[in-house]
Parts: C-alpha cells; sequence; structure tokens
C-alpha cells in the first residue's frame, strides 16, 4: 500500500484523538496535538482544530493512516467508547487526501513490535527474547485492545482481535465472590468488564464489597490506581494484585492462542503506572500457569511498552514500509 507524502497518522482513542504528521518516507512522526474526543462533533472537526495549531510548519497531508478504537467492520466505523463515526471517505473528501486507510487502533502497535527498541520496553519477569515468532501486543485503556503480529512468508501478518470482548471468569473462591459482586456489562462479564479504566473501578467496587459486605460506590480509575501504590487504601492495593493477575492470565491465554513465542507487549494506559505491581509475582505466575504448556509459557518474555503514543512509530512505519505488512483496513480512494 502506497501513501502520498506529507501523510498525517492518527491514533483515535474512546478518550484521546492524537494526531501526527510524517513528512517524508522513512521519517519519524512529528506530533501535532492531542485532541479530547469529547471536546469535537467529529473525527473531521478534530484534524481541522490538530492541523491548525500546526500553522504552516509543513506542506498539508496529501494522504492519511488512522487507528481506530473500534472494529472495521464497514465504511462507516463506530468508536467503541466513544460518540464519533469514522469515515475513510468522508475525511478524505474533506481534506482532499489521495488515500485515507482505517485499521483498528492495535494493528499500528502491533506494527511498531516489529522493531521496538529495548530502552522503550520495561520487561516482566527475566526471559530472552525469541527472534523469528509471533508477538502479540495488548492494552488495558479506556477499553482492551489486542492483536498479534504473526510472521508469514517474507510479510508480517498483522490479525486484529475483539479479545476484550471475550468471556472471562473466576479461577479461586475470591475471585468467585468478587464476579458474584461485580458489576455486569450488557449481562456479560468480560476482558474488557475488568482489564480496562472503566474495569478497575468495577473490581474495586467489588472488592471492596467483598471485603466489607456493604455495596460500595464506584471510584475514578486513577485515584484507584494511586491509593493501591501508596497503600493508603487496602481495597485498593488488593484490586491491583487482582488486575494484575488478570492480566497476566489473559497475557497467557492470547500468547497460548497465537504461539506468541516472542513475546508479549503491554501497551495501553494502566500498565506503564503499575509496573511495580506487575512486577511483584502474581502476574507471571498466572501467566505461566497453563499445564500442560507451563513449561513454553516459562520462555515467552513479557514486557510493558512505556514509549509515548506507541502507535505513531507503528503508524510511520505502515505509511513508510507497506510492503512489509499485510493486515486488514478500510480504504479509500477518490475514483479518476
Amino acid at each position: 500500500m502506497t501513501f502520498e507524502f506529507p501523510v498525517l497518522i492518527g491514533d483515535v482513542g474512546g478518550t484521546n484523538a492524537r494526531f501526527a504528521i510524517v513528512e517524508e518516507r522513512g521519517a519519524k512522526p512529528r506530533l501535532l496535538s492531542h485532541e479530547a474526543t469529547a471536546d469535537h462533533p467529529d473525527p473531521s472537526a478534530a484534524i481541522k482544530a490538530s492541523l491548525a495549531k500546526d500553522g504552516e510548519r509543513s506542506p498539508p497531508p496529501r494522504s492519511a493512516i488512522l487507528a481506530i478504537a473500534g472494529r472495521i467492520d464497514g465504511p462507516e466505523v463506530q468508536l467503541t467508547n466513544a460518540h464519533w463515526k469514522v469515515s475513510g471517505e468522508r475525511i478524505g473528501r474533506d481534506f482532499g487526501f489521495s488515500q485515507t486507510v482505517v485499521v483498528n487502533d492495535y494493528v499500528p502497535v502491533a506494527a511498531g513490535a516489529a522493531e521496538i527498541e529495548p530502552h522503550d520496553l520495561t520487561p516482566i519477569g527475566h526471559c530472552p527474547p525469541i527472534p523469528g515468532g509471533a508477538r502479540v501486543v495488548l492494552g488495558p485503556g479506556t477499553g482492551f485492545g489486542a492483536a498479534a503480529l504473526v510472521p508469514y512468508s517474507a510479510h508480517l501478518a498483522i490479525v486484529s482481535t475483539e479479545a476484550g470482548h471475550t468471556d472471562i471468569g473466576p479461577a479461586d473462591a475470591f475471585e468467585e465472590k468478587v464476579w458474584h459482586a461485580l458489576e455486569r456489562v450488557e449481562e456479560r462479564v468480560t476482558v474488557e468488564t475488568v482489564l480496562s479504566g472503566p474495569g478497575l473501578a468495577r473490581l474495586h467496587a467489588a472488592v471492596a464489597q467483598v471485603r466489607t459486605g456493604q455495596p460500595h460506590d464506584k471510584l475514578d480509575p486513577a485515584a484507584i490506581t494511586t491509593a493501591g501504590l501508596d497503600a493508603s487504601d487496602p481495597h485498593a492495593a488488593e484490586t491491583l494484585a487482582l488486575f494484575s493477575r488478570l492480566l497476566g492470565r489473559v497475557c497467557g491465554d492470547l500468547a497460548l492462542t497465537f504461539l506468541a513465542t516472542s513475546g508479549v507487549y503491554i501497551g495501553g494506559g494502566i500498565a506503564p503506572r503499575i509496573v511495580k505491581v506487575l512486577e511483584e509475582g502474581g502476574f507471571r505466575e498466572a501467566f505461566e500457569k497453563k499445564a500442560p504448556f507451563a513449561g513454553m509459557m516459562r520462555g515467552i518474555p513479557t514486557s510493558v511498552i512505556t514509549v509515548h503514543d506507541p502507535a505513531f512509530n507503528g503508524l510511520a512505519a505502515l505509511a513508510s514500509d507497506g510492503d512489509t505488512f499485510v493486515y486488514h483496513g478500510q480504504v479509500w480512494r477518490p475514483r479518476d
């Protein structure tokens, strides 16, 4: 897939949309701005505001590739956790682009994992990376995203998933009590129900109810994280430990699903803040507890992605080196 430069790249989540410019093939992305999705009626308005902040530092973009926190299943994509509907055709026509590509938000994170630098990672555990195998990228944030990067002949195939919407259940007596107190979402407990920002709030309310015997209001996820890390709230500390174990279990499930022998890479907004909790043992124990394949699991490295805006490097790679990657996306080009 060939892009005309400069290329506008965007990482559009449920809370924020981040935009940057790749001025020429192989160039590093240059940040334009972060725009709150709630502050704009649609993506074009947010792009217009972002480009206005750049002034005339570079020529206007000629094409675009946007990563969207939603399923790419038609010409117009509804964000999973926000009101925007994203249409590649509308954006392309609004800005006169020669091409607009819309992909799932974890496609570029997977692409970026192909060449991610060690200094952009914090290892959880001490497994050396094994080159040449599949990799999984995932992340709890406003929602829960996941994708796999799978070597295929001379290419790297990026497999988008909806792993966040698969069911998850309790694994011991304490978790069973928590599950009974846990708020359902559309009558389900999914991975995203518990492994996301809102999920952390649900877990904390359920843990507090189990420990006190009384219903507990949901708190802000950032406040729960802070209180858990400084041990000012024992329920918050216990919630973070549970969150860590559940994340380890789901990471292990995805590693088994894709035989991700070259590693599992954790992004999202929460994991970098709770690295200390992840390192304390519950995460790796849950990750490796996959009999009869526990031995294989012990050899799979797990790391937290600590680089800021990890999707940007992947989007730049997709724009500059499109022949390397095979991936699903919505592609719009004006008719001749």
